[in-house]
């Protein structure tokens, strides 16, 4: 079967009634009208925007649920014990979202310039390298996982819980790497709403399958990691069904089918996915690498300490989701101007979706820090624990550290549509590097918490003027010619 693109018979994005996309467009559009942005390329990136703003929000949500839950069954030692084994997890996401970077980038391209056979080729060998890449990281998961959580601390009773979450998880972790390919590769193809969709219905179901596993069966820290693998194969086979026969049903039509019986390897495709994906691996797992001396040095403060920073986590995780949508809006863009050969509208995109990120950056965060003492009262049932306070304060920091964020992540988004991904993994790196002895020094000096405050500015500021100073340099256009469709022929 040949791989094409077909007409979708749903409304467009566009159409489907959404509170909070008509709230996406019409900030744009009050942003457009002051003259700093286009209202026709605002109306278009709110379009692919909104859908993965809403699946972050689940996404993230759902990791919030995951520490709420355990937290209130088994207390704050099962916090700590399952915020141990998150960056464990999220070396999937690192994998496969640095690969679903060169899917976006090949994908997106392609279907701006009609190359359709090539769109899907470029699909499935994503597909087959993020499951050779991943599948060695599950087997250590699930063979050693109190070992690795012993790394990062050396109290039994989070090593227990942490340990049994990641074994259990660990199962999931090639059906997350494909989901994130799955997703790019809609978003590429201009379809946004059938990655939420299906992305957003999992975190869904991942919440309330955590609520039966872990209240309903008993099954504590078990039940949250069984919830979340379940829901990522679901989420898995509903892509492949999906792009295999075109449509899916209670979801419609997708944008691409994509025949599962074509070649998975194909030299030229698998090397532009890995040259343009590998940075970004570096990149996302920057942070995943990070986070391993980040929350041993935590551990440094006391587990109330260490609690409060795992809730603040989420937080700002749910804070970051106009990244989500901006960013990928920004690569699918870009890319399809590149894809054109309109370098300068491919760069105005770029500029004017950074600062259409920002303005809903400080609306997430405005929102957030109205309401912190009730977030952080989600995930502590008492007001008497020590935690809560230092949680309380940490979101108002969080709060404001996260909107320079909007900068780094959108620009990054759109360097990533033009292969050129180098740039935002230097900048993630030393953002990175310079938040790792802050915190350090804060457990082990009289700046305390302030280092971690501290941290938390470095993390966000240096890639922000790392990424946007690169893009205003304009050297990505050249980077970009050996990566469009007619670089092939």
């Amino acid at each position: 079967m040949q791989t094409f693109f077909s007409g979708a018979s749903r409304a467009p994005v566009s159409m489907v009634p959404n509170p909070f996309s008509w709230l996406l467009r019409a900030v744009g559009v009050a942003i457009a009208r002051l003259g700093l942005i286009s209202e026709s390329r605002a109306r278009r990136t709110a379009e692919l925007a909104w859908p993965r703003i809403l699946t972050g929000i689940g996404r993230m949500s759902k990791s919030a649920a995951d520490v709420a839950m355990v937290g209130a069954a088994l207390g704050s030692a099962a916090i700590t014990g399952v915020g141990y084994a998150g960056p464990f997890w999220g070396a999937a996401f690192s994998i496969g979202g640095g690969l679903a970077a060169g899917t976006i980038a090949l994908v997106s391209q392609r279907f701006s310039a009609d190359e359709i056979a090539d769109a899907g080729q470029a699909l499935r060998s994503s597909a087959a390298l993020t499951v050779a890449a991943t599948l060695p990281i599950a087997v250590l998961f699930y063979s050693h996982p109190a070992a690795l959580i012993g790394l990062l601390t050396d109290r039994q009773a989070e090593i227990a819980f942490g340990a049994d979450y990641l074994r259990v998880v660990a199962f999931g972790v090639p059906f997350a790497g494909l989901n994130l390919i799955g997703s790019r590769a809609l978003i590429g193809a201009d379809d946004a709403y059938t990655a939420m969709v299906l992305r957003g219905g999992g975190a869904l179901a991942n919440i309330g399958l955590n609520g039966v596993f872990i209240f309903g069966l008993g099954w504590g820290v078990v039940g949250a990691g069984l919830g979340t693998v379940l829901s990522n194969v679901v989420v898995t086979t509903a892509f492949v069904v999906g792009l295999s026969r075109g449509r899916l049903p209670a979801v419609g039509a997708f944008p691409m089918t994509v025949s599962v019986r074509g070649a998975y390897w194909v030299r030229d495709d698998c090397w532009d996915i890995v040259t343009i994906g590998l940075p970004v691996v570096g990149r996302n797992s920057v942070w995943t690498l990070a986070r391993f001396p980040l929350l041993a040095f935590m551990s440094l403060f006391g587990q109330p300490v260490a609690a409060a920073y795992i809730i603040v986590r989420r937080v700002f995780g749910i804070m970051n989701t106009p990244g989500w949508g901006f960013g990928l809006a920004a690569s699918s863009l870009v890319g399809q101007e590149l894809g054109q050969g309109r370098e300068s509208t491919a760069a105005a995109y770029g500029r004017e979706i950074t600062l259409y990120s920002v303005v809903m950056y400080v609306m997430f965060a405005g929102v957030v820090c109205a309401f912190a003492g009730q977030i952080v009262g989600v995930f502590v049932d008492s007001a008497s624990d020590p935690s809560v306070p230092i949680a309380v304060t940490m979101v108002y920091v969080a709060a404001a550290a996260v909107i320079p964020q909007g900068i780094g992540a959108t620009v990054a988004g759109a360097l990533d549509a033009t292969g050129d991904t180098r740039w935002p993994f230097y900048s993630r790196a030393v953002g990175m590097l310079g938040a790792l002895p802050l915190v350090y020094l804060g457990a082990t000096t009289p700046l305390g918490l302030y280092g971690i405050y501290l941290s938390l500015f470095s993390e966000t500021c240096v890639p922000a003027v790392v990424n946007y100073l690169r893009f205003r340099s304009g050297k990505w256009k050249a980077i970009s010619r050996e990566y469009r469709p007619d670089a092939a022929d």
